[in-house]
């Protein structure tokens, strides 16, 4: 069930959605910034964006994205690359952290659909489902290497120099790239794809 089609089926399922779904884009960038704080940057905990508090966390083009398209973004929590310690790991491990928190939120979430309770009950049933689904379009998206997506970030950790100023390169014409590729339809296969490699790792973990 879509975000639209819940909101017209069940306008107070949609109403309960909207905190799970707020939290899913601010946990995405809460763990960017706490990895980011392991490895030795402060910055995002000295601009107070660790904190649960959605107000200092929300954009709100992103948000509204969230319930109309399905996919959407907080604001970029603030880090200072030259202080992350072994660089390397530390791109790749603070990029792919606000990924993992939302593969873990659709983990839980299609865990708890295996229970009867939630299975059974229609309303609840509808609210965990589109909490897994679009969980697992955020992680898809974030990972296409795409500046300024989290992907770009991982491929960056791994690649050599030369590959890396190439897409710092690319990056001020990143969102204009990627808005283009996906009003036209033209990155839908690769998200499919990337999604279909999650939720058979969910599956896995899963035992399901």
């Amino acid at each position: 069930m879509g975000l639209i089609t819940l909101l017209f089926q069940s306008p107070v399922a949609f109403i309960i959605l909207t905190i799970p779904l707020l939290y899913s884009i601010i946990f995405h960038e809460i763990a960017h910034g706490w990895v980011a704080y392991l490895f030795g940057d402060d910055t995002a905990m000295r601009s107070g964006r660790l904190s649960l508090n959605p107000m200092i966390h929300l954009d709100p083009v992103g948000t509204l994205l969230l319930f109309i398209a399905g996919f959407g973004w907080a604001k970029p929590v603030p880090i200072n690359y030259a202080n992350i310690r072994n660089f390397r790991l530390g791109l790749i491990c603070v990029s792919l952290a606000g990924c993992l928190v939302n593969i873990i939120i659709a983990t839980l979430a299609i865990l708890a659909l295996q229970f009867s309770g939630v299975a059974t009950h229609h309303m609840l049933a509808s609210i965990v489902m589109v909490i897994a689904k679009i969980n697992i379009i955020l992680a898809a998206l974030n990972l296409i290497p795409i500046p300024p997506l989290d992907g770009s970030r991982i491929l960056m950790g791994i690649l050599p120099e030369r590959a890396q100023q190439a897409l710092v390169r690319i990056e001020p014409y990143g969102l204009f790239i990627l808005f283009g590729l996906l009003f036209t339809g033209l990155l839908n296969p690769v998200i499919m794809f990337v999604q279909q490699i999650i939720v058979a790792v969910i599956r896995f973990v899963l035992r399901i």
